[in-house]
């Protein structure tokens, strides 16, 4: 892998830290502010809100250099972190959440697709897991390390660490993001035209409910291992370390299986995450199960961000920083909603754990949305599709193999059926040239292996040289 992908890493690990180390500091933002359990909750809604936002950032830069664009979401996020560290009062902490998160999606957007034009298309969810390793470390140590630093030095201390922690990002995507001048100009038409597809807003909404439904209960996971579980407020620390650690082993796992078996491995997660959350509501009353379902809860959630942000690239067939920014927004989403929908529960009566069953309604859903944007997918197809006909959607990389992408070819030529009547009307010249270049003894390998055949990514070409 390159060398690269180590700095989008450590900045993502700085990111990963500021967005949930305030869940371990909860009670002492409510005894510094004077506000209950649940208001102070709003510090981490107000981040995902910040984070659903984060398209508006993504627009406004859209034409930015990627290195020099990921450099100044640094910078921003930076700053953001300062002033958090500083805030005086409530609504100010809210406030500098909320615009900090903006840099937050932004980056993870254009981050994901660096990662993915830095290997091969084979492989491109393992670089996007190489990334979100960095937010997932970010829970095995910096938020340990921010919640340790909250109640050793107070919750403004946990900022400032996220501040530095942001510097050493910045350092990184200076000294080792390189600067490519030759990269393209931005259709800004083609970037949004993608959005008008309903396949891509299903998998979007897919993102945000299923996902999100974690964090009706993550968002309370102080309250829940203090007040019912019967830990230690010193204890938190080491738990959300273990958390963490199922958030390193299930984003690495899910990046591996999602190169071989993109919507088995999303639905697989999915599942496994409502099971979770069901067996939370009774493991939370027993301290050694707690231990276990914390590190199945990391793997199962967030083991779903690298299936779920390259099934959303691929539906919406190209290499767009703004879809990537846009299923980071999904997550933002689904957080808020998941973090309000856990406050409602707590505010109306229910015990802390009956955000775990709210949760798992959630996620249920969500993989509903998953399933039905799979059918919907493979129902109503488009002339771009049409590449797709002789692909293994459950395959490697959902992509065209050299057999199947040559028979896919053949029956464009020969066929007069119905997908080569609807196939066309799409752009004759562009088919005919990624057909010549499945043909033995034509064209050069490296560009077959990565052309874009009316915008859908061909994996796996290797014809023969002549």
């Amino acid at each position: 892998m390159p060398i690269a992908l180590l700095a989008l890493a450590l900045s993502a690990f700085a990111i990963g830290t500021t967005e949930f180390v305030t869940n371990g500091l909860l009670t002492a933002l409510a005894d510094h502010f004077g506000v209950t359990i649940a208001q102070a909750g709003l510090v981490t809604t107000a981040y995902a809100i910040g984070q659903v936002c984060g398209p508006i950032l993504a627009l406004l830069t859209i034409r930015m250099r990627d290195r020099r664009l990921l450099v100044l979401l640094m910078l921003l996020f930076t700053a953001g972190n300062l002033v958090s560290a500083v805030a005086p009062t409530f609504e100010l902490l809210l406030v500098s959440r909320f615009l900090t998160a903006w840099a937050h999606t932004a980056f993870f957007g254009v981050a994901s697709v660096v990662a993915s034009r830095l290997v091969s298309p084979a492989r491109q969810g393992t670089a996007i897991a190489l990334v979100f390793t960095g937010l997932s470390l970010a829970n095995v140590l910096g938020m340990p390390m921010g919640t340790l630093a909250g109640q050793s030095w107070g919750w403004r201390g946990a900022f400032v660490l996220v501040a530095v922690l942001g510097v050493v990002g910045l350092v990184g995507v200076i000294r080792l993001i390189p600067d490519d001048e030759t990269s393209p100009a931005v259709d800004l038409r083609g970037e949004l035209a993608v959005f008008i597809d309903p396949r891509l807003w299903l998998a979007l909404a897919a993102t945000a409910i299923g996902f999100g439904g974690l964090f009706a209960s993550f968002t309370f996971i102080e309250p829940i291992l203090t007040g019912v579980t019967g830990f230690a407020a010193s204890d938190v620390v080491w738990l959300l370390a273990i958390y963490g650690a199922g958030l390193v082993a299930g984003n690495w796992l899910a990046g591996r299986a999602a190169d071989r078996a993109l919507i088995p491995t999303t639905i697989a997660l999915l599942v496994l995450l409502v099971a979770a959350l069901c067996v939370f509501t009774f493991t939370a009353h027993s301290k050694p199960l707690t231990v276990g379902t914390l590190f199945l809860l990391g793997a199962c959630g967030f083991g779903l961000l690298t299936p779920t942000q390259t099934y959303v690239l691929r539906v919406a067939a190209r290499d767009s920083a703004l879809v990537g920014t846009a299923n980071t927004a999904a997550f933002g989403a689904g957080i808020t909603i998941g973090s309000l929908l856990g406050a409602v529960v707590i505010d109306h009566g229910a015990p802390y754990t009956g955000v775990n069953l709210a949760g798992a309604a959630m996620t249920a859903f969500g993989l509903l949305i998953f399933v039905l944007s799979v059918a919907v997918g493979r129902r109503h197809r488009t002339p771009a599709d049409i590449v797709r006909s002789g692909a293994k959607w459950w395959g490697p990389a959902d992509g065209l193999d050299g057999e199947h992408g040559q028979r896919a070819c053949d029956r464009h030529h020969d066929g007069d059926d119905e997908e080569r009547r609807v196939a066309v009307q799409a752009d004759d010249e562009r088919r005919d040239k990624g057909c010549d270049h499945l043909r033995p003894g034509v064209g050069d390998v490296e560009h077959a292996q990565g052309l874009v055949f009316e915008g859908v990514r061909l994996v796996g070409l290797e014809p023969e040289v002549a």
